[in-house]
């Protein structure tokens, strides 16, 4: 079993520029706000996916020229009982694990 760094590194601009605000294509943000994360509040999202995505199993995917990509699948809960089932993708190279971004989970998926 693969574990990734519970202090990866997360950057606040894809959180800030790119899941949380909506965009004309792939948006993510309307799929988070079901859940109560919106830009206001940021940082939660990003202690949720510490909290309660990177301490699940990683499945290593592909190796690229920028590293190894891993995958976790979970879900998403917030205290107003709202779960959101979400794919997340992060680069691990040179030691430092990196969050890239994360999809809803199709139904057949899950």
């Amino acid at each position: 079993m693969t574990y990734l760094d519970p202090n990866a590194a997360i950057a606040k601009t894809k959180l800030r520029n790119y899941l949380l605000v909506l965009l004309p294509k792939d948006d993510k943000s309307q799929f988070l706000a079901q859940a109560g994360y919106i830009l206001e509040n940021w940082q939660q999202l990003e202690q949720d996916l510490r909290e309660q995505i990177l301490s699940l199993e990683a499945v290593p995917t592909e190796e690229t020229p920028y590293g190894q990509k891993f995958v976790i699948v979970g879900s998403l809960t917030r205290a107003n009982g709202t779960v959101l089932s979400v794919k997340t993708i992060w680069l691990v190279s040179a030691g430092l694990t990196r969050f890239v971004t994360l999809f809803p989970v199709r139904r057949e998926e899950q």
